[in-house]
């Protein structure tokens, strides 16, 4: 009745001994994690074997190395709430829009007349025909440019231009279904890409997570404050490479129309005047590098897609002696003379740079430009020593709630209770197997749910025992009420775990940040809870009474 399969009694303790193993790392926490950082910088080349030979012998290489990564609260970092301007974006796209505009109108002139841009509010597009008899054609024929709605799933059927007449103008906005469209690339492109900025800064386990309509939580471990996160992040990038008409020292000068005025970066007080329409854009790179000039100052090596190329190959090759200005976010970084053709698609950005400055600007080129300007609602710095306390505090919460258990149980049920502490002992070290296994962040709310299951862990098997001794009161011998107590606890046990699992399935759906680290503990805290309790305890109720043949249990 009690027998368990040879097979499967070394599946159950092939699965303990899998989690004391791969939690054991957590124990030896700076020691592995200096050995995995002087490991991922041979592997990136950053470094030799040699150069990190220290690093490297603190840890066995045959040994697993995963760790459990620690959260904001507990390593100390940067939090920030940004607030993304997704209507600079209506602007820019109705602004890159009068090209077509006037060249499809200009095709018609002989019916709709001259056609001239008048100003508008920004996300606003008036377009001027001198026939007005023809400004009912003329609008159509602008939307004729329209396209369907591109949403996350495909094309819709709305059209993302509206147009109407005003008189003699023609006005032309985003159509209503496009601007909400246009909101969710915006954020979707937008986390993609301060995703990429932060993996690149090499930051361990960064929380990014869009919050509401329009703003993007974003929590970075391990960096040594909010400043220097919003460095990194807070910059759009926006490279484009203009036509330079002249240079003004007056700032405040009104620029023509479809004319741009920036400031020099390198020549305090010189401002350019750029043609608005830029030859190309940063969207079209492929790849930056931080490199050195031929004067061995540092710059950034760029390179285009074949369409940039082929537009940039163009332009130098027309405007021979001219010079042409690259703009960084609205300075003008550098403005050089084209000396010859310049063919497939690749350059430098030469500058008053230092060598942090290039990596940072290629990093940031690399991971592409923010498709619109963040405010920046709330940043909060932690420091380390708060998250070392943090730390401290869970420690001693946990160990104080695991004496406590281990106190009652052993109290309660004598040698059965050992049994059920050392399933505890490895209950616990599964969970943190699995979460080292998985790469999950530890946060407090995390501790809590460690707390909150060890609690819980014992749960299942109180159910157990006491059902074993409900049965050996029916003198029905030790082996009876054994396998009786398991069979007729199962139900109880898998009604009660399987409840509590659906509700941290629902908090990690649902929720986000603190409550994911909840969420996640939790629901790895009952599955190991419930295997401890179902397959580990028996087993080490089986050999108990295989060798010791008792008369009574529990009594």
């Amino acid at each position: 009745m009690l027998q368990i399969p040879l097979w499967k009694r070394i599946m159950i303790w092939g699965v303990c001994a899998l989690g004391i193993l791969f939690s054991m790392p957590n124990l030896f926490y700076d020691r592995v994690e200096r050995h995995n950082d002087a490991r991922a910088a041979v592997e990136a080349g950053m470094a030799t074997p040699d150069q990190v030979a220290d690093e490297l012998a603190l840890w066995p290489d045959f040994l697993p190395s995963a760790l459990v990564n620690l959260g904001l609260d507990l390593r100390g970092g940067a939090h920030l709430l940004a607030e993304v301007r997704v209507s600079d974006v209506y602007a820019d796209r109705i602004d890159g829009m009068w090209p077509d505009v006037r060249d499809a109108l200009r095709d018609e002139r002989e019916t709709v007349g001259n056609v001239r841009r008048i100003p508008s509010e920004p996300g606003e597009l008036r377009v001027q025909v001198s026939n007005t008899d023809a400004v009912g054609r003329a609008a159509q024929i602008v939307r004729d440019l329209s396209q369907p709605t591109q949403t996350v799933t495909g094309f819709g059927t709305a059209r993302d231009l509206d147009v109407r007449v005003d008189g003699a103008e023609i006005i032309v906005t985003l159509s209503d279904a496009e601007r909400q469209a246009t909101d969710e690339r915006t954020m979707r492109q937008s986390l993609e890409i301060i995703r990429r900025r932060v993996d690149e800064a090499g930051t361990r386990e960064p929380t990014i997570q869009r919050q509401g309509a329009d703003r993007i939580l974003i929590q970075v471990p391990g960096i040594g404050s909010a400043g220097e996160l919003k460095d990194l992040i807070g910059t759009t990038a926006r490279l484009t490479f203009h036509p330079v008409i002249g240079t003004t020292s007056d700032g405040d000068q009104a620029p023509e129309p479809r004319q741009l005025i920036h400031p020099s970066l390198d020549e305090p007080g010189r401002y350019y005047i750029l043609e608005q329409q830029p030859v190309v854009t940063g969207d079209q790179l492929v790849d930056a590098q931080p490199a050195f000039d031929q004067n061995n100052r540092p710059a950034v090596n760029f390179r285009f897609n074949p369409a940039g190329g082929r537009a940039f190959g163009q332009y130098t090759a027309a405007n021979i002696g001219n010079p042409f200005a690259i703009v960084l976010d609205g300075e003008v970084i550098s403005a050089p003379v084209i000396q010859a053709h310049i063919s497939g698609g690749a350059g430098i950005i030469t500058g008053r740079f230092t060598v942090e400055e290039t990596t940072q600007l290629a990093v940031l080129l690399r991971s592409g430009a923010l498709p619109a300007e963040m405010d920046f609602l709330e940043e909060r710095t932690v420091g380390p020593e708060l998250g070392q306390d943090s730390i401290d505090a869970g420690r001693t919460a946990a160990m104080v709630a695991f004496a406590a258990v281990l106190l009652f149980m052993l109290l309660t049920y004598g040698g059965f209770g050992v049994i059920a502490n050392i399933a505890l002992l490895l209950n616990v070290s599964m969970i943190f197997a699995l979460l080292s296994a998985i790469g999950a962040t530890l946060t407090l709310p995390g501790i809590a749910g460690i707390v909150l299951t060890i609690g819980m862990a014992v749960d299942a098997t109180v159910l157990i025992f006491e059902r074993i001794r409900e049965e050996m009161r029916t003198a029905k011998g030790p082996a009876r009420a054994i396998q009786q107590g398991y069979e007729k606890a199962l139900s109880a046990i898998l009604d009660a775990n399987i409840t509590t699992l659906i509700t941290a399935l629902i908090l990690f759906a649902m929720g986000s940040g603190p409550v994911r680290g909840f969420a996640v503990t939790l629901g790895l805290g009952i599955i190991t809870s419930v295997f401890t309790a179902l397959f580990v305890t028996r087993l080490m109720v089986v050999i108990y009474f295989e060798r010791a043949r008792p008369k009574t249990l529990l009594a």
